[in-house]
């Protein structure tokens, strides 16, 4: 009788051992597929560098903002909103040009001098025109860079020049914030 008890448990351990053994190779596989997945998906990531931003104030009250925004990302980026001081800018004020093959790059962004920002008005080392929004959205593909210029940013005046005052680009994965001083043009 003590023989047939001792058989029971020798199987019981063989069958405990088997299924530990199961279940660390099934959690190491599933650990594997998570860590390939992650790494897979952080590969092209959406990633915006914005430079260069002015904001700045004539005497007359006129105001313009412009920032320099490139793709550093492995994918194609929609931007969807850009805010002034937490204010969305209307579609109508915002004028874009992106770089071509050639574009230096080095130079700063240009006060325009006018009343308002046209498409004759650029800086940065662009050499296309500025382009009017008409649409919400941008696009930004992979590795470009776009300068943007927005006629009247939020309620900024000639009483702002000195602070900060920030500007967001929104996309639908991110926010990306860039703090500028307020200048005053002479």
């Amino acid at each position: 009788m003590k023989n047939i008890l001792k058989n029971r448990l020798a199987l019981s351990t063989v069958v405990t051992t088997l299924i530990i053994l199961v279940v660390s190779v099934l959690l190491a596989g599933v650990v594997t597929y998570f860590a390939i997945n992650v790494t897979s998906t952080r590969v092209q990531e959406e990633n915006l560098s914005l430079s260069k931003t002015h904001i700045w104030v004539a005497m007359d009250g006129t105001a313009v903002a412009a920032t320099m925004v490139t793709n550093t990302g492995g994918r194609d980026v929609v931007l969807s909103k850009i805010a002034a001081r937490g204010q969305d800018v209307d579609a109508g004020n915002i004028f874009y040009a992106v770089a071509i093959t050639g574009d230096t790059l080095t130079t700063d962004l240009n006060w325009t001098g006018a009343a308002a920002v046209g498409a004759g008005d650029i800086g940065g080392g662009l050499t296309t025109g500025l382009a009017a929004l008409g649409t919400d959205t941008l696009v930004l593909t992979s590795g470009s860079t776009m300068a943007i210029y927005i006629n009247s940013p939020d309620s900024i005046t000639v009483n702002d020049i000195g602070l900060t005052v920030a500007l967001t680009v929104f996309t639908s994965q991110a926010i990306h914030y860039q703090e500028s001083n307020v200048e005053a043009v002479v």
